[in-house]
Parts: C-alpha cells; sequence; structure tokens
C-alpha cells in the first residue's frame, strides 16, 4: 500500500491566482479525507496569516471530531520555534519541517554551513517533540542536492536518521527529474538507510511528475504527493488522478484513494479555483471517455475491442461517442441508443452526411443535438417540439436600447411580448423572461454562462456556434445553437433549452 499526501491546500494554493477561503479549506479538507479518502493533507504553510491560521484551527477542529488529526500536517520552518508554536496553537499535531536538501540552498539562501544547518535542525526537532508535535522532514531541493551535493544530502541524512523523525521526503523542488535519475536516486536513498520512510514530492516542469511518482515508486519510497488536477507553482505538481491511475493499473499497487470519488473532488475544486480542467486531461477531462472515430464505436460493439484498463465507470465517468466529421453509423447508433431512437437504414445514411458536412465546418455535434438534426434532416418531429418561436424582430438602433417583439407557441397556446435590453439578445430573453414570469407565471432558467465559437480562419461567412449553461431549479444543463448570424445561433439554443423545462 502506497500512502498518498494531497498537497491542494499548501502546495495546490501556490498556484498563480488561486487563495482559498477558510470555508473552502475545510470543505476542500473534508472532500479530501472523508470522500476520497487520502492518507495525509498538508494544508497550509504556517505563519502565513491570520486568514490561514483561521483556517487551519476550523479544520484541526473538524479533524479533531472526527478521527483524522493525526492526519493533518502544516509546513513548518527551522525558525527559532515560531512557526512550531503557530502550527500548536492552530490546533495541529504534524509539522512538515522545512530543511536544505541541496548545499547551494543551505551556503546561498541559509548562509550556514550544513553543520550549523544541522544543529538547527535538531534544536528544531526537539522543541516539537516537545510541544507533542510529530515531524516529517521536507530535503528541499533534495533533487539538485543528489545531482551536484550527494555528500552534503548523505551528510544531513546521516546527521539525522536517528532523530524522532517519522517521514523523510523528497522533493524535486524545480522539477529537474526524469524516471530514469528518480528511480536511481530514490533507490539510492531506499538501499542507504532502509530503517527510514521517504515520500516522493514531484514538480511537473518538464511534463514528468506523474512518470517520476511512478519511478520512485518502484525504488521503493513508500507515499507519494499529489494535488488534485496538477495544482501548484509554475506547471504544477503531480496530478492525483493521474498517479492513482498510473499506481493502480500499471505498478499494480494499492493506495486508499476511492477511485470513484475523484471526478468529484476535481470539479469542486475546478470550482473553487475557477481554473479549468482541459478536456484532453486524462481521467478527468470532459472529452477523455469520448470515442471520436467511427472504427472505434464499431470495435466497441465487438467486445469492446478498443477499451482499455481505464473505465470509465471507475471513476464516476460514463464512455461518450463523439459526433462530428469521423463518426461512421456506429457513433451514430450508439448516441442514437441513449436517446431511445432508432432508424432505418435510408434515415441513418440521410443523418449521417449531415453530420459530417457539419464537422467539415468544424461544428460540434452532441447527443443534445442529434434529435433537432434528425428533424431537419428527415422534415419530422423526432423530438416533441411544445415550444415553438413563431415571429420575432429585432431593433438595433444608435443611441437606443436594442428592443425585441417576439410570438411564441407554447403547448398550443401563442403569447406575445416586447421588451428592450442591453443588446439584442438581452432583449429577447428578457422579452421571453416577461411570457414566463408574467402571463405564465412559472420560474424562468438562470443563464449562467454564455460562450460562442467559430471554425477557425475567422470568415464573416462563418457558422457561429453558441453554448449557453442555464440553471433551473437546481440542475445546471448546455443548449447549443448553430447559425450564420450570433444572435439567430443564441435563439436557437434558447429554443431548445425552452422545450427542455417543458420536459422536465
Amino acid at each position: 500500500m502506497i500512502e498518498i499526501l494531497d498537497t491542494t491546500l499548501r502546495d495546490g494554493e501556490q498556484t498563480s491566482g488561486v487563495s482559498f477561503s477558510a470555508r473552502e479549506k475545510l470543505s476542500m479538507a473534508q472532500l479530501l479525507l472523508d470522500e476520497l479518502k487520502v492518507d495525509r493533507i498538508e494544508v497550509a504553510s504556517a505563519r502565513v496569516s491570520d486568514g490561514e491560521f483561521e483556517a487551519v484551527g476550523m479544520i484541526a477542529r473538524w479533524a479533531a471530531g472526527h478521527g483524522y488529526l493525526d492526519r493533518v500536517e502544516v509546513l513548518g520552518f527551522v525558525d527559532g520555534g515560531v512557526s512550531l508554536r503557530w502550527i500548536h496553537e492552530a490546533g495541529c499535531r504534524v509539522v512538515n519541517l522545512l530543511t536544505k536538501g541541496s548545499e547551494k540552498h543551505c551556503r546561498e539562501q541559509l548562509k550556514k554551513t550544513p553543520g550549523e544547518h544541522l544543529s538547527d535542525i535538531r534544536q528544531a526537532i526537539a522543541a516539537a517533540r516537545s510541544m507533542g508535535l510529530a515531524v516529517n522532514l521536507y530535503l528541499e531541493d533534495w533533487s539538485n542536492g543528489m545531482v551536484h551535493s550527494p555528500d552534503y544530502v548523505h551528510f544531513m541524512v546521516d546527521g539525522l536518521k536517528d532523530e524522532p523523525v517519522e517521514r523523510f521526503m523528497l522533493p524535486d523542488t524545480l522539477g529537474i527529474l526524469n524516471p530514469y535519475n528518480t528511480e536511481e536516486f530514490c533507490r539510492e536513498m531506499v538501499t542507504r538507510y532502509p530503517g527510514l520512510r521517504f515520500d516522493f514530492h514531484a514538480h511537473n516542469d518538464y511534463d514528468l511528475a506523474v512518470a517520476n511518482v511512478a519511478a520512485a515508486v518502484r525504488a521503493g519510497v513508500g507515499g507519494v504527493h499529489a494535488t488534485v488536477n496538477g495544482l501548484g507553482e509554475r506547471a504544477g505538481n503531480a496530478p492525483l488522478s493521474s498517479i492513482v491511475a498510473v499506481l493502480h493499473d500499471q505498478l499494480k499497487v494499492r493506495t486508499s484513494v476511492v477511485e470513484q470519488n475523484i471526478n468529484h473532488v476535481s470539479r469542486m475544486v475546478e470550482t473553487y479555483t475557477a481554473i479549468h480542467i482541459p478536456a484532453n486531461k486524462p481521467v478527468v477531462g470532459e472529452h477523455v471517455f469520448t470515442q471520436c472515430a467511427g472504427i472505434h464505436a464499431d470495435g466497441d460493439n465487438k467486445n469492446n475491442l478498443y477499451y482499455n484498463d481505464l473505465l470509465p465507470e471507475r471513476f464516476g465517468r460514463v464512455r461518450e461517442y463523439a459526433l462530428g466529421k469521423m463518426s461512421g453509423k456506429a457513433n451514430i447508433r450508439k448516441n442514437l441508443e441513449a436517446l431511445g431512437i432508432t432508424l432505418d437504414d435510408e434515415a441513418m445514411q440521410k443523418v449521417t452526411a449531415r453530420i459530417i458536412e457539419l464537422g467539415d465546418k468544424k461544428e460540434m455535434v452532441t447527443t443534445e443535438d442529434l434529435p433537432y438534426i434528425i428533424s431537419d434532416v428527415l422534415k419530422q418531429d423526432v423530438q416533441d417540439a411544445r415550444v415553438n418561436i413563431l415571429n420575432y424582430n429585432l431593433s438595433l438602433s444608435h443611441g437606443l436600447k436594442p428592443v425585441a417583439t417576439l410570438r411564441i407557441e407554447i403547448n398550443g397556446e401563442e403569447y406575445e411580448e416586447t421588451s428592450n435590453g442591453d443588446g439584442q439578445y438581452d432583449a429577447f430573453v428578457k422579452a421571453l423572461r416577461k411570457i414566463y414570469k408574467k402571463q405564465l407565471r412559472r420560474d424562468f432558467p438562470m443563464l449562467s454562462n454564455y460562450t460562442v465559437s467559430i471554425p477557425p480562419g475567422g470568415r464573416t461567412d462563418a457558422f457561429v456556434q453558441t453554448i449557453i449553461t442555464w440553471t433551473y431549479r437546481g440542475e445546471s444543463f448546455k443548449t447549443r445553437g448553430l447559425d450564420a448570424d450570433q444572435t439567430e445561433a443564441a435563439i436557437k439554443a434558447t429554443v431548445k433549452m425552452l422545450n427542455k423545462i417543458e420536459n422536465m
């Protein structure tokens, strides 16, 4: 069993632009320990701010009440006991003591000899133990120490191996290692000091963090550090989701992490940080369980020929089949099955041709779009359209607010309304809202996000794809519209939304 320390709340918060509130930190600590079941969490650096002290105190009180206090760790410093008292007063019981793992850092940053630094560390360990704090020890810049000053690394560990240190933590602080020297250096530490427990802490500057973690585990380290979504300084840290998948599948070693909850925690952290997960990020990216090529969907129908061990269900996900120019009939049939729609061969050929045509224009076609494409191609109501826009007029005049007048049919009844707005689409939506709220006395969804994309090249006749995110009665969903005019595309997306809520 490999121990996982999650440092999202400490090292992850060093991501540019990321700062968690006390409540957010507590919520994430609860998710990490209660839901994801990581072994340990590193929640803060000592002495940062009053707000950080409050956050650590809240986490410590919650952890103490749930039996997790010995799994909550705080970064501390060799500073004459100041940070140790901060950690103790905040209610935590484990300090991750930051020391220098390379001679260059020792001499140039601290302006001390190795012997002086060693003496200071011993005093800090003794002070921590006198306060009842367990001690883990970071050898900062250890990777450069092994490259340029291995004798210094050995001197420090030789001088500390008999101290009451729970774990020696080996950081690749500047992300300089590769899997080959990671395994070499970690194996040297494990072999030279068989009685010590080692963690490896990777940074992703060369996009090798996950590979380096795997190499460290192969070498025999007992614990590894990660952050949710790979948050961290510069290029970030090793992402938790990828580490768990690699350790479980490639190295066949176990961790305590509950795979089923990884995606949920990743999305929560994405929400708190406002740093979007890349669509192609392994395990948690939006598109990583989406088959695009029709031949792959066909293979999935034939004894799962295009499956690997990363089954989406393991991570709380489902497999999807993209629709576009690479789609074949197999992809479309997979989506139709999900919608409960059956088409004959002639209809399937027409729909496939239309999807390929849209794909050639770089348009995204989704499962939600499929009934509308079928209706358009086959001139029949595959989906029951209970809402139809009968007429609308949009006016834009210099110096005056745009005005929209629309007439709409809802469940066979016609309604008409006029409104102005800050833009033509805004006026259109306000007119719609009047109909729903004043005439129908019904809730109207809130627009929470609005994005527009066009195919590369920026031609004036290019199709515009508008994707709108709506919130309605606690549920969030997206609708898409496609047209040569941006406002028309937005209106088409809105009509899809209206029909969706009629069937909810």
